[in-house]
């Protein structure tokens, strides 16, 4: 029996998903750019992904820019209106608990002449407002923030914060990570100040390699690849018509039924919290509750290092996560567990689970039994 708990780092495609993306890619196979029938008809999944990905944000269609994933989504926005906004002024604000695409391409912008305010976090992961207020510039051209945290489920205050950064600056334009948020929170863009939204496809159960960027209508940004100027040039190559067909599809399922599955989710969370607390010296890195990410439940095991954990519960058909799948090749020492005051023990001993609607009761509890009779052998073996 397979047990799968690292639904953050990727999920299972639902049925309906596959489906679409096989007619796509064998049948309705056109090139929407063309303007035969078959391109035409190419074109139609991409006009219906567009309208059911806009219903969820309450957004227009013309707003939805297809990407190839999370960190293509996270690069455009954040390199794309850095370099559009320049003239205006060359700060930008972002936090230190970020995931490596937003990270990364912070750095690169450093490099570049740009400065970044990086906020700091809380114990539970999560940035204060207060810190945000006082980091705000005339020269800030751009904040950019997750809304939930892909390694212990934080959940930042984003429509806070983006009410905040309008009133106080403006022009300034605000950039939300909703990667691990999309299909688990109901956001709406413009009640929430957010002028530019990244979305995986993977993490909702749809394919791999497709995702899309929210940019508000009269944004100001650049595109940062080039060539035949698909999707109004904003982001030029032949349009993956499977993939986007296949997220148009997942985008749709993951809304419906939403107070339900989230309701699910949340109680799953919290009893396995309460069920891991009864093993001798685990801690919960993050919160538990509803001022959290549903799906997200971060644990340390000290005595035992991450990695060794994640395999002995492998073998026993049990899949989960030693941090971020994106963070690295050794990814025990997470920086989201330094940034919240993690000792080192701590940090290395850390494993992420991650749930979907279609997790039970029963998988968490032979999880918890795989747990506790590992955990004193694997210690024993450690100290020996």
């Amino acid at each position: 029996m397979q047990i799968y708990l690292d639904n953050s780092a990727t999920t299972r495609c639902s049925e309906a998903v596959r489906e679409i993306v096989v007619k796509t890619m064998t049948g309705d196979y056109g090139n929407p750019s063309s303007m035969h029938t078959l391109g035409v008809e190419a074109e139609q999944y991409v006009k219906e992904a567009s309208a059911a990905i806009a219903k969820t944000l309450r957004c227009q269609e013309k707003e939805i820019v297809f990407t190839s994933g999370g960190t293509e989504s996270n690069n455009l926005a954040i390199l794309g209106s850095a370099m559009a906004n320049k003239r205006r002024g060359k700060h930008l604000i972002t936090t230190g608990v970020e995931h490596p695409s937003v990270k990364n391409a912070m750095r690169f912008l450093e490099e570049q002449g740009f400065e970044v305010t990086w906020l700091p976090v809380n114990e539970y992961g999560e940035i204060s407002t207060e810190d945000l207020k006082a980091a705000l510039r005339e020269d800030t051209v751009l904040v950019s923030m997750m809304m939930v945290n892909n390694e212990i489920g934080a959940l930042e205050p984003v429509e806070a914060a983006g009410k905040l950064i309008h009133e106080k600056c403006p022009q300034t334009l605000f950039h939300v990570d909703a990667i691990q948020a999309y299909g688990k929170f109901k956001i709406v863009p413009k009640r929430m100040h957010i002028d530019l939204l990244s979305v995986s496809g993977h993490k909702i159960h749809g394919p791999k390699g497709v995702g899309f960027l929210y940019i508000r209508e009269k944004t100001k940004i650049r595109p940062i690849s080039f060539g035949g100027d698909q999707q109004k040039g904003m982001r030029s190559g032949t349009v993956n018509v499977p993939g986007i067909a296949g997220l148009g599809t997942a985008a749709r399922e993951i809304y419906e039924n939403f107070e339900e599955h989230t309701e699910q989710l949340y109680r799953l969370k919290e009893y396995f919290a309460g069920r891991l607390l009864t093993l001798k010296d685990v801690k919960i890195n993050g919160r538990t509750g509803r001022d959290s990410a549903p799906h997200i439940l971060n644990a340390s095991f000290p005595g035992v290092r991450s990695e060794v954990l994640l395999h002995a519960l492998e073998e026993r058909g049990i899949y989960v996560s030693a941090g971020s799948a994106c963070s690295s090749n050794h990814p025990s020492v997470a920086g989201t567990l330094a940034a919240i005051g993690l000792d080192a023990a701590h940090q290395e001993s850390a494993l992420r689970f991650s749930f979907n609607f279609h997790t039970t009761k029963e998988e968490l509890d032979e999880t918890y039994q795989a747990l506790a009779e590992l955990l004193p052998v694997l210690r024993r073996y450690r100290r020996c």
